[in-house]
């Protein structure tokens, strides 16, 4: 069976990267959860996608300059929730069944935040999630550091159109192979390129990204692969659980 991941939580159904979120995808029965990390000066992790906090938040300027103190008193956009920081969304889901996919996000700067992984391993391991925390990136770099900071730690790479057109398909992949345990393709790229992707990559390895619309779901969730990460999961599980038309 294809795993369900919600992807920033649910972020088409609430909002994205929230504890209310979190909490709402606590009561469906999917697989997994998806969220991002970001490392402030002042020393915390914070859940949020963007490196910036003008799109989802009340604020402005770099995730990374947020103070503690201010991000405490910031709201999400359009909810009474703010930002939650690591240790809080980790304790939500401690007594769950659910896969944390923790995206290990890069600064305004696109560069990666030094020690984040070190900090990201230990705040899993004191939770102790270790053997449902899968750590996440887009960077080949990162996930050879987590790798070498913990070997057990299992990783996954996030794949898109721009790596594959700047470093060529098939050598991005032998690469990503080389530090990732799974493998997660935006869904265009692997439709475009499914042969070859999964040449390299086995189905059990392989997941793609985001499919939102039933069409789209049923189209992926009838490939064989080990997950899809999707905004809608609710959605993504009535399409699962309903014979094909």
């Amino acid at each position: 069976m294809t795993r369900i991941i919600g992807h920033r939580g649910a972020r088409n159904l609430w909002p994205e990267n929230s504890l209310t979120g979190f909490r709402n995808l606590l009561e469906l029965p999917v697989e997994g959860v998806e969220f991002d990390i970001h490392l402030t000066k002042a020393g915390e992790l914070l859940v949020i996608h963007d490196p910036t906090l003008d799109r989802t938040t009340e604020g402005s300027g770099p995730v990374e300059n947020l103070a503690a103190e201010a991000r405490r008193s910031l709201r999400l956009k359009d909810s009474q929730d703010g930002i939650p920081d690591l240790d809080s969304v980790l304790a939500l889901f401690a007594d769950s069944d659910m896969e944390l996919h923790i995206e290990l996000k890069d600064s305004a700067e696109g560069r990666p935040y030094p020690g984040l992984a070190a900090k990201v391993l230990e705040a899993v391991g004191r939770h102790g999630l270790q053997d449902r925390s899968i750590l996440t990136s887009f960077t080949p770099d990162v996930l050879a550091e987590i790798r070498r900071l913990s070997p057990t730690t299992q990783t996954l790479n996030s794949f898109h159109t721009p790596t594959a057109e700047a470093e060529g398909l098939e050598p991005a992949l032998h690469t990503r192979n080389a530090v990732a345990d799974l493998i997660a393709v935006e869904k265009s790229l692997l439709d475009k390129h499914w042969a070859s992707i999964v040449a390299l990559v086995p189905l059990d390895r392989l997941g793609v990204w985001v499919p939102n619309t039933e069409a789209d779901l049923r189209y992926w969730l009838n490939r064989g692969l080990r997950q899809i990460t999707t905004d809608d999961p609710v959605l993504a599980l009535a399409t699962r659980n309903s014979p094909a038309a």
